[in-house]
């Protein structure tokens, strides 16, 4: 008789990202905003449900922030769901960096962040749990080969990229899920305040999208 052994996956959330979790409050989130996320929320419910494996791209225009916090908060909120068929990623319609904001806030909020490399378009690796895989975060094209190429969601997170991307090449559904640019705030005494509030948004939508 053939036996069936099962993997079991180490998972060790860090402390301050799961409390950081544990505190969102999704009722905070407008009535008409979750009316945008449902539309979002049905097509993965239904991938679920069908035991499809889900590819997303959150895309704006430089991959430098809001796709960048936006990839790494479903991939949190994903784990912390147990939603193993999701995997995420993110591109831009052009190439630039990762802003260090991004990664200062991820910091503050819990998140291990090693740069890897020094180059003008730095590496990351972005931690959340003592074993999963880091997440690589470097601004790319949305078609780089670090993505999937075809059969991915497309959630683009600014109105430009929407623009700049009336087709997303190889998307099976491309939805837009637009946020404020925290760039507003850049080299300002509000800019940490701005770029925490923005994550916190994200972090929130994310785990609505995946409670």
């Amino acid at each position: 008789m053939r036996q069936i052994h099962h993997v079991v996956k180490l998972s060790i959330m860090y402390k301050a990202v799961k409390n950081m979790i544990d505190q969102l409050d999704i009722n905070e989130i407008p009535s008409d905003r979750k009316k945008v996320l449902d539309v979002i929320k049905a097509h993965l419910h239904q991938k679920s449900h069908n035991k499809e494996s889900i590819g997303l791209i959150f895309i704006c225009t430089h991959n430098a922030r809001r796709s960048h916090l936006a990839q790494i908060w479903a991939a949190v909120m994903a784990n912390y769901f147990g939603r193993d068929i999701i995997s995420t990623y993110s591109g831009g319609v052009e190439v630039t960096k990762m802003h260090p904001a991004v990664g200062e806030t991820l910091q503050r909020q819990g998140f291990k962040i090693h740069k890897l490399s020094f180059t003008e378009n730095p590496v990351y690796a972005v931690r959340f749990d003592e074993f999963e895989t880091p997440l690589v975060c470097f601004s790319k094209m949305y078609h780089d080969k670090f993505n999937p190429a075809e059969g991915f969601i497309a959630i683009l997170v600014c109105s430009a990229a929407e623009e700049a991307c009336p087709v997303v090449t190889g998307s099976e559904r491309r939805f837009l899920l637009s946020y404020e640019d925290p760039k507003i705030s850049d080299g300002t005494p509000e800019q940490e305040e701005v770029y925490g509030q923005r994550s916190i948004e994200i972090a929130r939508e994310m785990k609505y999208l995946f409670a």
